[in-house]
C-alpha cells in the first residue's frame, strides 16, 4: 500500500464546522513536522443521505509500516533496536556498529517527538491521541510516526475528566503515554513541578480514570456481544 483512505466520523452542521476541523488536523502538521506523523491530505465531499446533502471529511493518507509501540509496554531504545532488527522485521543490521546507531536515532528521535508535542500542548492546548491502540508506530529507521490524527483533544487543567464521543478519557491517557515515551524512549525524568503532569498524573485522578478506561472497556464487550 502506498496511501490510505481516511473518513472522519464526525458529522459537521456546516462547512465552517468541517474547516474548524480541518484546522485542527493543519495543527498536528504544523507542529510535529513530516517526520513525526503520517501525512495527510484533507479534503471535503457531500454526499446524498435520505434526500438531503452532508459534508464529509476525508484524508488520502501516506501508508506508514512499522512496529506498534505500547506506551505502557517495553519502550527502551535498546529493545526496539533488537525487536526491529529481528529477521524479516524492519531494517537489516549487521554489525553492532549499525545497531548502536540504531539506538541512538530511536532515543534521539523520541526526544524530538516528546518536544514537539510538549510544544503543541504549550502552544495551543492540544494533544494528539498518543493512547490509541497503534496510533504510534517506529519506523525501521527509528522514526516515531503518529499515523491516527483524527482524535486531537483540549488540554483542560480543572479537574473534571475529559472523555471522546466514544467515553474514553482520551486526554488523560494520552498524557500518561507522552509521560511514558518521555520516561522510556527519550531517557528523561518528569519533573514533579510541570503543571501538566502534576494535573494529569495527580494518583486520584488517574485511579478515577482507569475506573472510567475499565467501564469504557465493559461497555465495548457489551455492545460487541449485543451485536454479534
Amino acid at each position: 500500500p502506498v496511501k490510505m483512505l481516511r473518513i472522519f466520523r464526525t458529522r459537521f452542521a456546516d462547512r465552517r464546522q468541517a474547516d474548524q476541523e480541518l484546522q485542527r488536523v493543519m495543527m498536528i502538521a504544523h507542529y510535529l513536522g513530516p517526520d513525526c506523523y503520517a501525512k495527510s491530505n484533507e479534503f471535503l465531499v457531500s454526499y446524498k443521505l435520505e434526500g438531503g446533502y452532508d459534508t464529509l471529511l476525508c484524508g488520502l493518507q501516506d501508508y506508514v509500516e512499522g512496529l506498534p509501540l505500547e506506551p505502557w509496554g517495553f519502550m527502551n531504545p535498546d529493545r526496539l533496536a533488537e525487536n526491529l532488527i529481528r529477521p524479516n522485521i524492519g531494517a537489516q543490521v549487521s554489525t553492532e556498529k549499525d545497531r548502536a546507531v540504531l539506538i541512538e536515532t530511536i532515543h534521539r528521535n523520541a526526544v524530538d517527538f516528546v518536544a514537539r508535542v510538549r510544544k503543541m500542548i504549550a502552544e495551543t492546548g492540544h494533544i494528539p491521541d498518543l493512547a490509541g491502540d497503534g496510533n504510534l508506530l517506529l519506523t525501521d529507521n527509528g522514526l516515531i510516526k503518529l499515523v491516527d490524527i483524527n482524535n486531537i483533544s483540549r488540554v483542560d487543567f480543572g479537574n473534571t475528566i475529559q472523555v471522546d464521543d466514544k467515553g474514553y478519557p482520551v486526554c488523560d491517557k494520552s498524557v500518561e503515554a507522552l509521560s511514558q515515551l518521555q520516561i522510556k524512549m527519550a531517557s528523561q525524568q518528569l519533573d514533579p513541578a510541570d503543571r501538566l503532569y502534576r494535573t494529569y498524573l495527580d494518583p486520584d485522578r488517574m485511579s478515577a480514570v482507569q475506573d472510567i478506561e475499565r467501564e469504557f472497556h465493559r461497555e465495548s464487550i457489551l455492545r460487541q456481544y449485543r451485536a454479534g
